[in-house]
């Protein structure tokens, strides 16, 4: 089998390993497509991880298919579809510095359970679009984290492949009205597409005066100027001045949850803010989401699907790192598998 490897900084290659097999009570899965993750692009391009040694194999967004299935084993049988959690494997996390990648023709999922390390899902579900598991995981925990529910008004911002998933869930939980932001017009077409009930392209617009517009505007604290009515604000894009905007428009007690990765400091003025008591929230990764999200991706699959920009063969696999790793190129790639 091969497994997409990182040898080297900014140096990815298939190399080629022994098939595992099943033991009594394992599931081996064949890949048959994994995402490319911002980790996967540092990852390559650091060498692998720093307490490493040697080659580091990549990949843990991944849908396949079950060909052997351990007698111990219950809930799965062979020819089965599945999602798979990366996170819960005994011989560390999958792509993230344990011993497998699922850019990989093959997984071996030790002591499997259901539900545990992998989600049986129904066969019509491409696997390129069941792939999107992981990610979108990460996005219904922003929104878990949000406390949204029905009738909930929200703003994402950024309409990249977590700010669409976050759309998509928090529809999936009732919100009455969703906006999404960016400044790309090709992704707002999208955020509409799946179903935003408003885009704002920042570059063009005054961000809080359209929410008032679209989301209603309540009166701000006496003496200050009036508030969107906006009850939650998703960071999905990581830069700063989401924050801003979003504490300069936060009615009281308006939550904030932090979802995309901030790569420098950002400065609040809490006196400013201290009138609206704004609920700030961080949100990481998927503490129970991984198989929560499986209900709305099976639900909605035919909507994820337009969160995919890219579909790359895994033998070009190398390619798909460096379109994932280039700005502006592209938004999801995943891989797929013959």
């Amino acid at each position: 089998m091969r497994v997409l490897t990182v040898t080297a900084p900014d140096v990815v290659e298939l190399k080629e390993t022994p098939d595992p097999s099943a033991g009594a009570a394992d599931v081996l899965i064949k890949i048959k497509a994994c995402g490319i993750c911002g980790s996967d692009v540092m990852y390559a391009h650091m060498g692998g991880l720093p307490h490493q040694s040697g080659a580091m194999p990549l990949g843990h967004e991944a849908a396949g298919e079950v060909i052997e299935v351990g007698a111990e084993v219950e809930g799965v049988e062979v020819g089965d579809h599945v999602v798979v959690n990366p996170m819960s494997t005994t011989d560390g996390v999958i792509g993230n510095g344990g011993s497998q990648g699922a850019l990989a023709d093959l997984l071996l999922l030790a002591n499997a359970r259901p539900g545990v390390h992998f989600r049986v899902i129904p066969k019509e579900i491409p696997f390129e679009v069941a792939a999107l598991n992981e990610p979108m995981a990460v996005a219904y925990h922003g929104v878990n984290r949000a406390g949204v529910g029905t009738g909930s008004k929200v703003v994402v911002f950024g309409a990249g492949p977590v700010g669409l998933g976050a759309l998509l869930a928090a529809k999936s939980k009732g919100a009455e009205h969703v906006t999404v932001v960016d400044v790309v017009p090709g992704r707002l077409e999208k955020a509409l597409l799946i179903g935003a009930d408003a885009v704002i392209n920042s570059a063009e617009e005054n961000v809080i005066e359209r929410l008032k517009v679209v989301q209603g505007e309540v009166p701000g604290f006496p003496g200050q100027p009036s508030k969107a009515g906006t009850d939650v604000y998703l960071d999905a894009a990581g830069v700063a001045p989401v924050v801003q905007t979003t504490l300069e428009a936060i009615k009281h007690g308006g939550v904030l949850t932090i979802v995309g990765v901030h790569k420098r400091p950002v400065e609040i003025d809490f006196q400013a803010i201290l009138p609206s008591e704004p609920d700030i929230r961080l949100a990481m990764g998927y503490p129970t989401e991984i198989f929560e999200v499986t209900d709305s991706l099976i639900a909605d699959w035919e909507k994820y699907r337009h969160i995919i920009s890219d579909l790359v063969p895994f033998d070009d696999a190398d390619r798909a790192i460096e379109l994932a790793s280039t700005p502006g190129a592209t938004d999801k790639v995943v891989v797929v598998f013959d």
